[in-house]
């Protein structure tokens, strides 16, 4: 379930949230591509990189199993480090100027603040997180494109799509990067995508395929690369291999090659289902009122949000609270023209202030 979640969850992040043309340049290649009518296109890319990503974790397994646990021991107590390091580089890395800077940083200690205020209330750790994300990332974004008066435009159904040495770059890079994710607490896709483009030696603006790939598949290899860090340094880095670790006491070879033969299934699998899925939402979407689509969509996140709510008797003050203070810090960037990756601080401010105080 969770590979299949990382390869297919492109087909809504494509075609949900699309602004319009005149704000194109400040969003991901995909939605360029979808209001370029390139949706089946990208899809494609994306598909290809998050399964041959698996591939790549895979064959990378042996080393990583050699060279990891004994890294892992060294630098654990200076984990705290390497993420104040990483951090600052990727927001000099994503700003395009000193006050975009500033901003960055603004923004990254804002929301690491909310992070941590979030954890000492009395909701529960996994509510909190999808109550914060679903305000950062998800109904803000919708909002903000609603705030644009977006269309889907005309889908072509004729597409060229050539494996070329960019794009074997950007898979390389994607699988290897996503063992780096699985590695540092705090860092997602957002992170691991500035990481891809050092790696694959180009950028969203300069190869567009290269950098789809790349991204897609550091979201998968991320994914298996979590559960093989149960068996590796007995630490679990995703909230499906912390759910796995509590059904399984002792993690052995044997786990991790039933892991690793179902991760291939899935991952071909939901190759097909992407492609598929993808060609008939796309055609579907043409159709559609965006925006009473959209709002449907928000609608929908609330709704999950506070039925999860009340089965985990959490109090509904706190969590609408919590809902419209991450939804207005997830639109500042679209208005400012920040980078929303920032906004990743959430998790890793907290990670930092956790390893700072056990080991200092």
């Amino acid at each position: 379930m969770s590979i299949a979640h990382a390869m297919i969850e492109f087909v809504p992040s494509m075609l949900l949230g699309v602004p319009d043309e005149a704000t194109a340049l400040s969003v991901l290649p995909g939605h360029k591509m979808v209001l370029e009518g390139r949706s089946k296109e990208a899809i494609r890319i994306v598909s290809i990189g998050g399964f041959s990503a698996i591939i790549v974790t895979i064959v990378l397994l042996p080393l990583f199993a050699i060279l990891l646990p004994p890294i892992h021991e060294i630098i654990k107590p200076y984990t705290w480090i390497i993420l104040l390091v990483v951090s600052l580089y990727m927001v000099y890395r994503l700003s395009s100027g000193k006050l975009n800077m500033i901003w960055s940083l603004f923004l990254f200690i804002l929301s690491g603040v909310l992070g941590w205020t979030v954890f000492q209330t009395p909701i529960s750790s996994g509510l909190s997180l999808m109550c914060v994300f679903t305000g950062l990332f998800g109904i803000s974004t919708i909002l903000f494109s609603l705030n644009e008066n977006s269309i889907i435009p005309h889908q072509n159904k004729y597409y060229e799509l050539e494996l070329n040495k960019d794009m074997l770059k950007g898979i390389i890079a994607g699988g290897t990067t996503g063992a780096i994710l699985g590695f540092l607490p705090g860092f997602g896709p957002a992170q691991g995508s500035v990481l891809a483009q050092e790696l694959s030696g180009g950028s969203e603006k300069d190869n567009v395929k290269s950098f789809l790939t790349a991204i897609s598949g550091l979201n998968t290899s991320d994914t298996l690369f979590s559960l093989y860090c149960i068996y590796l340094i007995g630490n679990p880095r995703s909230g499906i291999a912390v759910y796995i670790s509590y059904l399984i006491s002792s993690f052995s070879i044997g786990h991790l090659l039933i892991f690793t033969f179902a991760s291939l299934l899935a991952v071909s699998i939901s190759l097909i289902i992407c492609l598929k899925l993808g060609d008939i939402f796309a055609r579907i979407m043409e159709k559609l009122d965006y925006k009473k689509m959209s709002i449907s969509v928000i609608i929908l996140m609330i709704v999950i949000l506070y039925i999860f709510g009340f089965i985990y008797s959490s109090p509904i003050s706190y969590l609408t609270l919590t809902l419209i203070t991450s939804t207005a810090l997830g639109l500042l960037p679209h208005y400012i023209g920040v980078s929303k990756s920032q906004l990743m601080g959430v998790l890793i401010l907290p990670a930092m202030i956790i390893y700072f105080n056990m080991f200092m």
